[in-house]
């Protein structure tokens, strides 16, 4: 199944001149990396093509690379690829774009159909491990920045290869980015994980103020003062959830953060059993089910959310 879907993959990239790479909003190193890993590829392989990674970029991703600024409206015959999305409403920058043909890839649970051509895998571990396995099983090409980004994005939504949907598959596709570049991945943490001191504390202000319960929820709302207080902005605290993994008798563990700049709070949740991408369906948000997220106007959703995870790991602690 792989197989087809990338040789027609890669035929249909292979058909146009216009190309447009377009991902969620809000990105994550994984969004980043598949994105400007895959337009570099075809702009690698396909001198004369336009290819064009667009959305709003993160100050703290420029290291992965630079994003294009261009005007929809100027472009025609567009093939738009869309990586690590799934319903259309979170596709970023995309306004007034009028694509020819769509291509999704992705590795979230199916969510909404808006692609001709759609690869959806969610035993994949990252966006990153399929754009790897289109580049490794196709013509298109790679060099050593390409399998960097590729690497990294793995690595982070993986989060280092510790989560449950890391397999045999993502560790064959790293293999074989490693055996085709001269890739040397021990500098690359570095991207990652280097964070100034301000974050450092500012985790340590996340660690002491945890409402712990007796049933094993572990959660923190976190307003505009308190980041303004330790310099971060809206987006760190959804960084760190994974640094709070493996905490004794914690099921789930949830940031409520509120983003002052887009009115909104901005609600990260993981979970090390209870399923938990059908309660943030509830709120309109979604991912996998043991890592999801919400971006409500409400600040009310944010109590019954608690009280639903609440519940569920209750009903987990008691059939475990």
């Amino acid at each position: 199944m792989a197989k087809e879907i990338i040789k027609k993959i890669a035929r249909i990239i292979k058909k146009y001149d216009t190309i447009v790479i377009a991902r969620h909003t809000g990105p994550d190193p994984d969004a980043i990396c598949s994105q400007i890993a895959l337009r570099d590829s075809i702009r690698l392989t396909y001198p004369s093509k336009k290819v064009y990674a667009i959305g709003l970029g993160v100050a703290r991703y420029k290291k992965f690379g630079v994003l294009d600024h261009i005007d929809n409206l100027t472009l025609k015959k567009v093939l738009l690829i869309t990586l690590d999305v799934p319903n259309w409403v979170r596709v970023d920058g995309i306004d007034k774009l009028n694509p020819e043909e769509i291509i999704k890839i992705d590795h979230h649970p199916f969510e909404e159909a808006f692609g001709k051509t759609e690869w959806i895998d969610e035993t994949a571990c990252s966006t990153c491990q399929l754009v790897a396995d289109l580049i490794l099983q196709s013509n298109l090409k790679l060099n050593d920045s390409i399998a960097s980004n590729l690497y990294l994005g793995i690595v982070s939504d993986s989060d280092r290869f510790l989560l449950s949907y890391t397999t045999t598959k993502t560790f064959k596709t790293v293999t074989t980015l490693l055996e085709r570049s001269n890739l040397n991945f021990i500098p690359l943490y570095e991207k990652l994980y280097e964070r100034p001191i301000n974050e450092v504390k500012f985790q340590g202000y996340l660690a002491s103020h945890l409402t712990i319960t007796p049933s094993g929820l572990a959660y923190v709302k976190i307003d505009a003062d308190t980041l303004k207080e330790y310099q971060v902005d809206a987006s760190t605290p959804s960084n760190m959830i994974n640094d709070f993994n493996y905490m004794k008798d914690i099921y789930v563990w949830t940031f409520a953060t509120y983003d002052e700049k887009n009115k909104l709070y901005r609600i990260s949740i993981r979970s090390r059993g209870p399923i938990i991408n059908e309660i943030a369906a509830k709120y309109h948000g979604g991912g996998h089910k043991c890592a999801s997220g919400i971006r409500t106007e409400n600040e009310s959703d944010i109590d019954l959310l608690i009280k639903d995870l609440e519940n569920a790991c209750k009903e987990y602690k008691k059939e475990n």
